[in-house]
């Protein structure tokens, strides 16, 4: 038999050829090849076998069974599939690379898209953060992410750096909060998908919450997202507080209203969050609860009538204020300066709110887990709308 051009290719070692070792023909050219590879006494034992018969149906003589062909072996000189082997990679037939023995193949490894005609500061978020993010809402699964990765990083390096640059601004503004490391503060892009119906492993925004003790603890917060397409929410208060702080509160809007009321009629709140209202008691009122309805109590709460003058304050569970920003507003130099003006709007609620629900002052009022809970069956479950519930959002209840 003619040697085949391929057989270096095709063919597995010489000992898994027979014909490789002799001239003689293949052991796999014709369908008994099995019987010649039997010794003489497996043949005998064969033999012995089929001559014991109990009954006329047993008496049919066995088919003797055929060998698989090794792999990568040729029959006829026709090269065998390879088996495949599960978790392992192996040559198939007729499939052709058109890469020469030694050949190497070199891919480049992906980079960052380069920075343009505006440079990278650290003062200001760059274009390409915002373009990363609306990549990333269009494909958020881990794999984009890992091709897209170099991106991802120097988008979230520009953000931290404007997240600290902004810091600096608030620690002006408030001086009750600290200058904190930026782990301290910033949320991760990843998601918390255990309990949620949208399964996307990233959120497609990069945030962060400065309080006195950073994005977590019981005081009152400042929240920052940055999230292109009109999406940037700049706000401040208490999002979720606990039982007791919310049993205070109410306690001072039942017998000092105007503290909070004072606030809210603040010329820069009204104009930053308010719509530009005019000063007026009853819209200050109203707007703030429109911020907070999502989860506010349907009826009253307990031990308060429900025809109190400030039964709006009072079914509050959040105490947030918030608004977004267009992209031109955030990008690029003078962001950081719009941003703080909308965060210096925020510092008289939030000082209100943390004079109020200080831990280390000692409440003297009673626990109000039973008129939270008692319209829980009006809530649905619904999750709170951006606009009423950024801060700090609990970034899908992250860590």
């Amino acid at each position: 038999m003619a040697k085949d051009d391929n057989a270096d290719v095709t063919s597995e070692p010489d000992e898994a050829d027979p014909s490789s070792s002799s001239g003689e023909a293949s052991g796999y050219e014709d369908e008994d090849a099995s019987a010649s590879e039997l010794s003489d006494e497996e043949q005998l034992e064969e033999e012995e076998d089929a001559e014991e018969y109990d009954s006329e149906e047993s008496a049919r003589p066995r088919k003797k069974q055929k060998r698989a062909p090794v792999s990568g072996a040729r029959i006829n000189g026709t090269a065998q599939p390879t088996k495949t082997v599960k978790g392992q990679e192996l040559w198939r037939p007729d499939v052709k690379t058109g890469l020469g023995p030694g050949t190497q193949v070199i891919i480049d490894k992906p980079k960052a898209r380069l920075a343009g005609k505006v440079p990278y500061k650290d003062d200001t978020i760059h274009p390409h953060t915002m373009l990363f993010l609306q990549e990333l809402a269009a494909n958020n699964d881990r794999e984009w992410l890992k091709m897209h990765d170099p991106n991802y990083r120097q988008a979230l390096n520009d953000s931290n750096s404007f997240f600290e640059a902004l810091q600096t601004k608030i620690v002006e503004l408030d001086e009750t909060i600290p200058e904190l490391p930026l782990k301290d503060v910033i949320f991760r892009i990843y998601r918390d998908v255990r309990f949620s119906k949208d399964q996307t492993p990233y959120k497609t925004h990069f945030s962060v919450a400065w309080s006195r003790t950073g994005r977590k603890g019981p005081f009152a917060a400042y929240y920052c997202q940055i999230k292109p397409d009109g999406g940037t929410f700049i706000g401040g208060g208490l999002w979720a507080p606990e039982a007791n702080a919310i049993a205070a509160l109410r306690q001072d809007i039942d017998k000092k209203p105007m503290n909070l009321k004072n606030v809210l009629l603040g010329e820069i709140i009204r104009k930053e969050f308010f719509g530009g209202i005019k000063k007026n008691e009853k819209l200050a009122v109203k707007a703030f609860a429109d911020h907070n309805k999502a989860n506010a109590l349907k009826s009253k709460p307990r031990d308060y009538p429900g025809d109190h003058k400030d039964i709006q304050l009072l079914r509050l569970r959040n105490f947030t204020i918030g608004r977004k920003l267009k992209d031109e507003e955030v990008v690029g130099d003078g962001g950081i300066d719009r941003i703080a003006k909308v965060i210096a709007a925020l510092v008289p609620l939030v000082t209100y709110l943390n004079s109020i629900v200080m831990p280390d002052t000692p409440l003297q009022y009673g626990d109000s887990d039973d008129d939270d809970n008692e319209n829980a069956d009006d809530q649905d479950g619904e999750e709170a709308e951006p606009e009423a519930s950024a801060v700090v959002e609990e970034e899908e209840n992250e860590e």
